[in-house]
């Protein structure tokens, strides 16, 4: 595929994951917070969402995938961030399962997890392949 079709394909799912993540927020707003209300599917998808939305996120992880190895340190320098906000950034995607980290002398070396990446691929592309015709209604 060409890159082009990549980066295109990374800005709609990133989009996608705004909206669903902004609409979380406004459904938790009115009061239904109860996750047990909603599907175990439907749980995973949304707390994946509230992890990727987030700009600092994204490109961290961008920055992860296209290194395709550990990186110790040098994410700071790419996401322009402070070194602690950075830090938290790495916490809530380390915590989600995206991200896997390893302590090598003084620093922590972070990759992507691959499993992880591939179920939450799965999960997205499943859940962004339903089938939607576009009702001529609003």
């Amino acid at each position: 595929m060409m890159k082009g079709a990549d980066d295109h394909r990374a800005l709609f799912y990133y989009l996608i994951l705004k909206f669903l993540f902004f609409n979380r927020n406004i459904a938790m707003n009115m009061g239904v917070t109860k996750s047990q209300k909603f599907s175990a599917e439907q749980n995973r998808l949304a707390n994946m969402a509230k992890v990727l939305g987030h700009p600092a996120r994204i490109a961290i992880l961008q920055e992860l995938a296209k290194r395709n190895t550990c990186v110790c340190g040098e994410i700071v320098e790419v996401v322009g961030l402070a070194q602690a906000t950075v830090s938290q950034h790495l916490k809530e995607l380390k915590q989600a399962g995206l991200v896997r980290g390893t302590i090598e002398g003084t620093s922590v070396c972070y990759c992507l997890d691959a499993v992880k990446w591939e179920s939450m691929k799965a999960d997205f592309n499943a859940f962004l392949s339903q089938s939607f015709k576009g009702a001529d209604c609003c």
